[in-house]
C-alpha cells in the first residue's frame, strides 16, 4: 500500500464531503509514537456518513467486500491502494471518540489527518480483545506501549470507564498505574 497516495485521495474525499472520522489501528498507533507494522488503514466513521464514504471509496476503485452493522471492509484491485476498514460509529461512546480526534500532520506536513486519542485507541484495543481473544497478546502489548509513553497525560477515568463497559476490569488492572500515582485527566468524556 502506498500510504501517502491513499491518504491524499481518501482524506481529501473526507474533507470534501465533510466526513466525521478518526484514524485508528496500526497507523494511528505510529502517529502516537508506537511503531507498528501495518498493511491497511482503519477508520472510525459516523454511521450516518458511511453512504458518502462508500461513494468516495468506490470512486477510487475500492470494492466493499464485507459490510455488517458495525464494520465495512474495502479492497482495491490496485496493490498501491490496499485495504481500508471502517468501523461504524453510532453509539455515544464511539461518536465522542471522533469528536476528540486530534488533527495531526503526516508526510512532512503535506497531509493533515484526524487521529483518535490514545485513550480511545486503548478503548478500541480492549474491545478488540473482548471480541477476539486471539488478538489479546498483540493488543495488550499495544496498550502497554501507549501507557508507557503517555501515562501521565491519559484520561484514566475514561479508560477505566471503557474497561467497565466491556467487563474487562481485570485487564485494566494489568496496565493501569497504581492508585495515587500521577494520572492525567480531562474534564469532558463520553459519559459526562
Amino acid at each position: 500500500m502506498d500510504f501517502r497516495i491513499v491518504f491524499e485521495k481518501v482524506v481529501r474525499g473526507f474533507q470534501d464531503f465533510k466526513i466525521r472520522y478518526a484514524l485508528i489501528g496500526g497507523f494511528a498507533l505510529g502517529l502516537w509514537g508506537i511503531p507498528r507494522a501495518t498493511v491497511d488503514l482503519d477508520f472510525l466513521i459516523t454511521k450516518e456518513d458511511m453512504p458518502k464514504v462508500d461513494e468516495i471509496l468506490k470512486n477510487l476503485g475500492y470494492e466493499c467486500r464485507y459490510r455488517s452493522k458495525n464494520v465495512s471492509q474495502y479492497v482495491s484491485p490496485l496493490e498501491a491502494f490496499g485495504n481500508i476498514d471502517c468501523l461504524h460509529a453510532f453509539r455515544v461512546t464511539s461518536l465522542n471518540m471522533i469528536e476528540r480526534a486530534e488533527e495531526r500532520e503526516i508526510f512532512g506536513g503535506v497531509i493533515k489527518v484526524k487521529v483518535a486519542r490514545p485513550e480511545d485507541l486503548i478503548g478500541l484495543k480492549l474491545q478488540a480483545m473482548r471480541n477476539d481473544s486471539s488478538r489479546r497478546e498483540q493488543d495488550l502489548a499495544d496498550i502497554k506501549a501507549l501507557v508507557a509513553l503517555w501515562s501521565s497525560k491519559l484520561d484514566w477515568s475514561l479508560i477505566e470507564e471503557y474497561a467497565c463497559i466491556l467487563e474487562m476490569e481485570e485487564v485494566y488492572q494489568s496496565f493501569a498505574p497504581p492508585q495515587g500515582s500521577e494520572r492525567g485527566t480531562t474534564e469532558n468524556g463520553p459519559f459526562s
